[in-house]
């Protein structure tokens, strides 16, 4: 029998999300309590799997620890972050699938390093992002999944023009490699030919950010000031990205907790 209350977990869970996830942390704050933790259960078990998909285990007992982690959303584990999830799940009705395809999406990173065009790597998008979509939108409360799809696509593609750098040096390399020939980039490195590729994926970024953003069509207030708020973060990174000339090598663009302060009260006046 677990020794961690539902209580317990739920501080746990939140207390990783402020400290890792600092652009979902500004945007949830504003949620009802309830709905806040849900949302952040569902982050720490996300961030748990990504964790274990980019670290230091060899190989075989990197794959077995991410097969651990889909066992246990069946199990009864008594670690915080699973105790959390369930109790979000039965409050919720969020549904397994989207946790399980994360899973999946950190087994890929194991099994492929590159990506032949933006069909394959939107596959992989829906699996690490757009599962993350899938799992939020009933704990907003409503059911347009395909919007809640398509915003987490728009995400985590943001996240691969800011993160170029850091992910070469994963040995992987997300830019589909039929734009990477098509634009004549023939290594990842600053020079006319990467910005004109950045150029069009950061398009590309925002053509599926304003469709995702559809889903706040759906949403109550509370639940559009959230989902605004992060999204309006993203959008300013990649903002600052493009306004840097997509000089993406070295340190990470971020913003300051002033400029996400804006953001957020941008999203308060609507």
């Amino acid at each position: 029998m677990s020794t961690v209350s539902v209580e317990a977990a739920y501080a746990a869970v939140e207390r990783i999300t402020r400290h890792e996830a600092k652009n979902f942390a500004y945007g949830i704050m504003v949620l009802p309590r309830a709905k806040r933790q849900a949302i952040a259960a569902i982050y720490a078990f996300a961030r748990w799997v990504d964790d274990v998909a980019d670290g230091g285990l060899p190989p075989a007992e990197k794959r077995a620890e991410l097969e651990r982690l889909r066992a246990a959303l069946d199990g009864e584990a008594t670690d915080p972050v699973f105790i959390a999830l369930r109790d979000a799940r039965e409050r919720f009705a969020i549904p397994r699938e989207p946790l399980a395809a994360l899973v999946d999406g950190g087994l890929q990173d194991m099994d492929q390093s590159t990506y032949a065009d933006f069909d394959e790597l939107r596959g992989y998008c829906e699996k690490v992002a757009g599962a993350v979509g899938l799992a939020c939108v009933p704990v907003y409360g409503s059911s347009d999944t395909e919007h809640a799809l398509t915003l987490g696509i728009a995400l985590q593609l943001i996240n691969i023009i800011r993160d170029v750098d850091e992910d070469q040096r994963l040995g992987r390399v997300y830019l589909p490699q039929d734009e990477l020939a098509a634009f004549g980039v023939e290594e990842l490195a600053p020079s006319p030919e990467f910005r004109e590729l950045m150029a069009f994926e950061a398009e590309r970024a925002r053509t599926h950010l304003a469709e995702g953003l559809l889903l706040l069509e759906t949403l109550d207030r509370r639940s559009t000031l959230c989902v605004r708020t992060f999204a309006g973060l993203y959008g300013e990174t990649l903002d600052r990205i493009e306004a840097d000339g997509f000089n993406v090598f070295g340190e990470k663009t971020r913003l300051s907790t002033s400029r996400k302060l804006a953001v957020v009260a941008k999203g308060l006046l609507g």
